[in-house]
């Protein structure tokens, strides 16, 4: 299994959790960014350890932190052969809208920045669907990765009409995630892939303690009985996604 999106950085202790995920049968574990402070933190975390990887971009929460210099750095910083993508970028309108256009022109530039190096985009959208998937829509890129993805079933549709994947994580286990469950069912799986977003959304039965890569089969377990198929089968095209996404032979 890959987990493609989990902040292990962040984790209490992060070289304990790549342990006991490895013996889960987590293969690699891909870190996202967040804002410039944490980036030569991720390099030192993907050059540390064989199954992590990384990606590279400024979270919209902190996109006033967004600077030229910053871009730079993200177009240095994804020439590292373990940085397989440019993430995690996007909208959020949930926690706060005074700085909606600032949003928006850095995720445009740093969505400019991926097509440049051919990289994939790992998305973040909060409470902003309509304006993620036009911004995208307008690029024509699509190598889209919807990270945690939280919409309607049609809207999922619209997403996958373009050639874009889904992140499933620890929500579709929770019993009143009726919408999520709804979108995994209907979905084709060569659309979704795995992923925790550790240290958060922790699945049940464990739901209110940390979260790690560790639970990945948890998720993958839920999927299966949604799609009335085998964890293992899911395991495998999941995997298989998320290789398809990221080029983890980057560098060889």
């Amino acid at each position: 299994m890959i987990d493609t999106h989990s902040h292990i950085d962040m984790l209490q202790n992060p070289e304990a959790e790549i342990e006991e995920s490895l013996k889960a049968g987590v293969e690699k574990i891909i870190i996202p960014g967040v804002e410039p402070d944490t980036f030569d933190k991720i390099t030192e975390f993907i050059d540390k350890y064989d199954c992590v990887f990384g990606c590279i971009g400024v979270h919209p929460s902190e996109a006033q932190k967004f600077t030229n210099d910053t871009a730079k750095k993200i177009a240095l910083l994804a020439q590292h052969p373990k940085i397989v993508g440019i993430g995690e970028i996007g909208l959020d309108y949930y926690w706060d809208k005074t700085f909606v256009d600032t949003q928006k022109k850095v995720f445009q530039t740093q969505i400019e920045i991926a097509m440049s190096l051919d990289l994939p985009v790992v998305i973040h959208d909060r409470e902003a669907h309509l304006d993620t998937f036009n911004i995208l829509k307008e690029t024509k890129y699509n190598k889209v990765l919807m990270h945690c993805f939280s919409g309607s079933v049609e809207f999922a549709r619209e997403c996958t009409a373009l050639g874009w994947y889904l992140g499933i994580g620890g929500v579709v286990t929770f019993k009143n995630a009726r919408k999520m469950k709804d979108v995994v069912k209907e979905i084709p799986l060569e659309h979704l892939v795995l992923e925790t977003d550790a240290p958060y959304l922790t699945p049940h039965p464990f739901r209110g303690e940390e979260n790690a890569p560790k639970y990945l089969n948890l998720i993958a377990k839920e999927i299966a009985n949604l799609k009335d198929l085998t964890v293992e089968f899911v395991q495998k095209e999941t995997t298989k996604n998320a290789e398809k996404i990221f080029n983890f032979n980057k560098g060889e």
